[in-house]
């Protein structure tokens, strides 16, 4: 899907209205979320590249967290999202 933001895609099926924006620069994949109700996330969290994403993964895991923070960020989505697009 896409709108004025860019290409996005719906991370939490419960909430509709939160979206997964997603692009290409310097060959990675970024993403950005923005959750109408918090806006403050779009302000202040720019784009993120995969890679990081995933170290930040790794140190939630480290810290033995039960918390997931890849379930919002879908590789296989945004490579599709941005090759139709």
């Amino acid at each position: 899907m896409k709108d004025e933001r860019g290409h996005y895609y719906t991370p939490v099926l419960q909430h509709p209205e939160v979206r997964m924006y997603v692009r290409e620069e310097d060959d990675q994949i970024q993403f950005r979320l923005y959750n109408p109700t918090e806006p403050i996330i779009w302000e202040k969290h720019g784009w993120m590249p995969f890679d990081v994403i995933e170290q930040a993964a790794a140190m939630f895991r480290e810290k033995g967290t039960d918390r997931n923070p890849m379930a919002l960020y879908d590789l296989d989505i945004a490579k599709k999202l941005l090759t139709e697009g």
